[in-house]
């Protein structure tokens, strides 16, 4: 049900009420004052959040996003937390491609899934 807003004509305070869209739209205090009724804008939620397990849903809306090729890759690495965070710290989806990516390659793992070298010589960071 919507909500409205109308307004003390004395004291100026504001309070929310929710209201069917059939019912007539006012307020009558208990001392029978009428309120005035506030007016505004309607509030659309422009950016809805992508459903990190659902690939059509990221296609969709990066597709009609502003920004640049970078955004959407901050978006993607956004998504992959979010969904590490629901399956103990491993996205499944970034572990399955790894995986692909290795199987195609002959083994060789991909940058981001690489450890550092680490010997007495010398350390390399990925």
């Amino acid at each position: 049900m919507p909500e409205y807003l109308y307004k003390n004509p004395k004291t100026k305070k504001i309070i929310s009420i929710i209201q069917g869209m059939n019912e007539e739209h006012s307020y009558v205090d208990e001392d029978g004052l009428i309120w005035d009724r506030v007016l505004v804008a309607p509030q659309v939620n422009g950016e809805a959040p992508i459903d990190p397990w659902n690939n059509g849903d990221f296609i969709e809306k990066t597709g009609k996003m502003k920004g640049s090729y970078g955004d959407i890759l901050d978006k993607s690495k956004e998504l992959s937390a979010k969904r590490a965070g629901e399956r103990d710290g491993v996205d499944p989806i970034q572990k399955k491609y790894f995986d692909d990516y290795a199987k195609t390659r002959k083994g060789a793992r991909h940058l981001s899934d690489s450890k550092p070298l680490d010997n007495k010589n010398v350390r390399v960071d990925y």
